[in-house]
């Protein structure tokens, strides 16, 4: 797995890949972890690199969006999950609960 963050426009862009598993699950939720108790109110996750996620992935994913949510003001967004991605989250009912953006750009700039 491999996990860059960065900054944009008021925004913590944290791109992964590879696989968010069982293995890795534990880094990328730290990376998570210390970007939201260091202010980043606003975390876009960009997933467009994952390969395979399981339910310790996806648990990363769902504390991160609890975290935010008990901010008011705070958000989290998936952008560009893969259709196999996609997939998994209609199976798992979290496409109704995660944002999800097919552009990054969307957040970022929404005036277009």
């Amino acid at each position: 797995m491999q996990v860059d963050t960065r900054e944009d426009r008021g925004w913590t862009i944290v791109e992964v890949a590879g696989q968010l598993d069982v293995a890795t699950a534990p880094e990328f939720r730290q990376v998570l972890v210390e970007a939201q108790y260091a202010g980043a109110v606003r975390v876009l996750v960009d997933v467009a690199g994952v390969e395979f996620v399981d339910s310790m992935g996806l648990g990363v994913l769902i504390g991160a969006h609890k975290r935010a949510m008990s901010h008011e003001g705070a958000a989290l967004v998936l952008a560009r999950p893969t259709e196999r991605m996609r997939h998994l989250l209609a199976l798992t009912g979290l496409d109704r609960v995660l944002r999800l953006v097919d552009d990054p750009g969307e957040v970022l700039d929404p005036s277009g």
